[in-house]
């Protein structure tokens, strides 16, 4: 003893190393005994014990090393790399401009090309609003066709669309609302409920989905009383959305792991914690069309604040039910949110996420075509959601029809996801979707708020841009006729000629008249 201990004294190196070597081989001897004799779930860890744990590690990490090491630049799904690296750049506000010409495939089928004016709009000409040159308030006022109590004019085309508190944890909600706040953007709560975290100063839009989260009464009904009580609490919900279904999982209600449902979360929504959070797959306060055009109105007579549904699209015949019930009646959701199939911040199962309802550029062409023939169109703002968090899309979206753009999973990237594709694991490493206290903790609230705020600006810039490029004022002046899509190599068609109609663009006046009222100030 007293030799190993001359021997440490004079070799204190050599001794932690041999050390820590035999640290690991007794962790490696009892890995190799529980790989070979205890475990029984996996043939692999068996037969390879201890090296076959390389494969599942290997398994775990697969998205992280095919973004950095294996696929192109255009690759990746649903993001690739140079989308992600123009989200990241503009909320950091550095260079987004990218050089050497595009790399995109010119010739591909669906390929969007904006058609420039000879004459651009001056943009030294072009009103700029409270000190923003990005702010571009929506041309529609929300509720006025009803004539709602408590009208509102969002002051940005470009705002974050449904994701709750459960399924973001409470740094990413902050720095969103926060990030919302700066750039003039509204916030939808998602199906969560309005939670503390969303009282960073961003007017709100509150969703209701089936569960009638902060909505409802001891058995999971859905209660008027609390639905005002709560609005009365919060004058920042400027509006009321509800929610029949979304792109990620059409058909089938939100989900939220156990391991997401905390204390906290359990009290704000009213379900016991720890356990699955399952919503039901439809509405128990109506079941027709003519029953939800009821429910929506006497929300909007309670709290006098517009009232509008969040659909994935799939089977027509609602759609032209409500056109024809709101177009007798004059009554009806103030605002109608259409979410593409390709849409999803949290979990789905897999089925439901690739193959239920529609793209957003098919399933809102549908719809919007039934109200136009209709005759009602013009008294609805229409809010699309889909990835188009990126300007080329908007511009295409606002073509179609779209009053409104609600952006989510760039909104978390904005604010540090890195695409990991962990969301409904609880174990996100950049500490967006997860509610563990030390992944949390990597989200500097103030810091990450500044950069969505940069990057919903940027956005509304460039997309600005774009429009006085086509000789606009305002994106809503866009036209279907404004884009042509590649058929082939050698041939274009334009956008009103493939979807069959064209959206008569919204007689707003003049930009400076959207300042007035235009939603900066709480009612």
């Amino acid at each position: 003893m007293d030799g190993f201990f001359a021997f440490a004294t004079e070799h204190p190196t050599s001794t932690a190393l041999l050390g820590l070597g035999a640290v690991l081989l007794v962790v490696l001897a009892a890995v190799f005994i529980y790989d070979v004799f205890l475990q029984r779930s996996h043939a692999i860890l068996h037969n390879y014990p201890v090296v076959g744990h390389l494969r599942y590690f290997a398994e775990r990490i697969g998205p992280e090393l095919r973004q950095y090491w294996v696929a192109n630049d255009k690759e990746e799904r649903p993001f690739h790399r140079s989308e992600r690296s123009w989200v990241y750049a503009t909320a950091k506000g550095q260079n987004n401009a990218f050089g050497f010409g595009t790399s995109e495939d010119l010739g591909r089928p669906g390929y969007p090309i904006l058609k420039q004016a000879a004459f651009p709009f001056p943009a030294a000409e072009a009103p700029v609003l409270d000190g923003d040159p990005s702010k571009v308030p929506c041309a529609k006022v929300m509720g006025a066709s009803h004539g709602r109590a408590r009208p509102w004019r969002p002051s940005s085309i470009v705002n974050v669309s449904a994701m709750s508190y459960g399924s973001l944890g409470r740094n990413a909600v902050r720095a969103i609302n926060q990030g919302c706040a700066i750039a003039g953007a509204y916030h939808n709560t998602g199906e969560g409920g309005v939670a503390p975290y969303h009282q960073e100063g961003a007017d709100l839009v509150w969703q209701l989905g089936t569960g009638y989260f902060g909505a409802r009464d001891e058995r999971g009904r859905f209660s008027m009383d609390r639905l005002v009580e709560k609005v009365n609490d919060n004058p920042r919900i400027r509006a009321i959305e509800i929610k029949l279904s979304q792109g990620a999982k059409p058909g089938k209600g939100g989900i939220l792991p156990g391991s997401k449902v905390t204390e906290e979360i359990a009290r704000i929504r009213g379900i016991p914690a720890g356990k699955d959070c399952l919503s039901p797959n439809h509405h128990q306060a109506f079941d027709s069309v003519d029953a939800m055009i009821a429910f929506i109105e006497s929300i909007a007579s309670e709290t006098g604040l517009p009232v509008g549904i969040k659909s994935a699209v799939g089977k027509m015949a609602f759609w032209h039910d409500l056109a024809v019930a709101m177009a007798q009646t004059g009554k009806g959701p103030d605002f109608i949110q259409v979410d593409g199939g390709e849409g999803g911040t949290g979990a789905a199962p897999l089925a439901f996420s690739d193959h239920v309802s529609l793209p957003f550029q098919a399933g809102f062409a549908r719809v919007f075509q039934v109200f136009q023939e209709a005759g009602i169109e013009e008294s609805i703002i229409w809010v699309g959601s889909g990835k188009l968090g990126f300007p080329d899309r908007a511009v295409v979206a606002m073509a179609m029809g779209c009053d409104l753009l609600a952006v989510a999973r760039e909104a978390m990237l904005a604010i540090g996801c890195i695409q990991a594709q962990k969301c409904h694991t609880g174990r996100c490493p950049a500490g967006v979707a997860t509610h563990d206290a030390w992944l949390q903790a990597g989200i500097d609230v103030t810091r990450k708020g500044q950069r969505l705020g940069r990057y919903l600006k940027g956005f509304r810039k460039e997309l600005l841009d774009l429009a006085h490029a086509s000789g606009y004022e305002h994106p809503a002046q866009f036209t279907s006729d404004d884009v042509e899509l590649t058929v082939g190599p050698y041939e274009h068609r334009t956008l009103s000629s493939v979807l069959g109609y064209r959206a008569k663009p919204f007689d707003y006046g003049t930009f400076a008249d959207l300042a007035e009222g235009a939603g900066d100030k709480v009612a």
